[in-house]
């Protein structure tokens, strides 16, 4: 009897410890018999991620977290144990984030391609683990829901603050002086209206003005529309070519002219010399007349040569009166 219960009791001890390392094993998700693949992810930062952390492709667990340890560059890295039967294809990286409000952490297998990555700062941390080189995928660390509650709590902090700021400036003399604000934008607003209003008629006025000119502006181009109709008449019948040929003919004549002028013009340039010592001579000439020296300035300038002349020709004309009534005596004629 007595070995008999020691039996029970040894068959019962065994059996919870089955049930024990079963429970255990079913809890830690492991696969009996099969060694996962192990992959590198490096992070800035892992956050909450330990060993033993769930490794997670699309929702489904597929490996653990077998290490974490610290690498070269200050840079922490994650060695993922991934069950031998699981594909990963395309660009992958990992994401660290809090799986649950009891601060577990999973590490999720994600493409780098995939549009679901929008954040920026994941996609910057992304980028910087990438640039690192080598054979480990890149990793990034969403903020855990600790994180969100202190952030969250700043902000409300941030906005309670604000909110007594506002509650301290709009006291009572704040709305006296908005209510006075908003009168006064009421008068600056009939003023307004007002303005308008003055500005409607004139630009009234200015519109039957503008009226009033485009109707000049339109007999104006029927003006025009009729000369230019007559210059087509014009040319039509060759009058304009004529005018065109006379002016040319015109223009020629004036070049020829100007080209004589200037002909002229060296002449006079080159006789300059001339003319200087012309003028000089006439110059010295007037200036004895006026001075009275000189033959020429006393005929001029003494009466008596004038008194004698007068005389010679009374005496003359007396000569001539008496040849003609007595010939003979100033003229013989013989024949034989």
């Amino acid at each position: 009897m007595k070995r008999r219960d020691e039996l029970l009791v040894g068959f019962t001890i065994l059996f919870a410890m089955a049930v024990v390392l079963g429970g255990a094993l079913w809890l830690s998700e492991r696969q009996l018999g099969q060694s996962g693949r192990e992959y590198v992810a490096r992070f800035n930062t892992v956050g909450g991620l330990s060993a033993g952390s769930p490794v997670v492709l699309r929702g489904v667990q597929v490996g653990r977290v077998q290490e974490i340890r610290l690498a070269e560059g200050n840079w922490v890295e994650a060695v993922l144990s991934v069950y031998p039967d699981v594909v990963i294809q395309g660009s992958p990286a990992v994401i660290a984030a809090s799986a649950s409000l009891f601060g577990e952490w999973q590490a999720s297998i994600v493409s780098r391609d995939s549009p679901d990555i929008s954040d920026p700062n994941v996609l910057r941390d992304l980028e910087l683990a990438a640039a690192q080189g080598d054979d480990a995928w890149p990793g990034a660390t969403l903020p855990d829901i600790g994180q969100l509650t202190a952030q969250a709590g700043r902000i409300a902090s941030d906005i309670g603050a604000f909110s007594n700021r506002i509650q301290t400036a709009f006291n009572d003399e704040a709305v006296v002086h908005l209510q006075s604000s908003i009168r006064d934008f009421g008068q600056v607003a009939e003023r307004i209206n007002k303005f308008a209003d003055q500005q409607t008629s004139i630009l009234g006025d200015v519109a039957d003005n503008v009226r009033v000119t485009s109707n000049v502006v339109t007999s104006t181009a029927e003006v025009l529309q009729r000369i230019m109709s007559r210059l087509d008449t014009a040319t039509a019948e060759g009058e304009l070519d004529s005018i065109v040929g006379n002016a040319s003919q015109i223009s020629a004549d004036l070049r020829l002219a100007m080209a004589e002028f200037r002909d002229f013009v060296a002449m006079v340039n080159e006789n300059a010399a001339s003319f200087d010592r012309i003028i000089a001579g006439v110059d010295t000439v007037f200036s004895r007349l006026t001075e009275g020296t000189g033959t020429v300035a006393r005929l001029v300038s003494d009466s008596t040569l004038y008194v004698e002349m007068s005389l010679a020709i009374q005496e003359l004309r007396a000569l001539l009166a008496d040849i003609k009534e007595n010939p003979r005596k100033y003229f013989k004629f013989s024949v034989f």
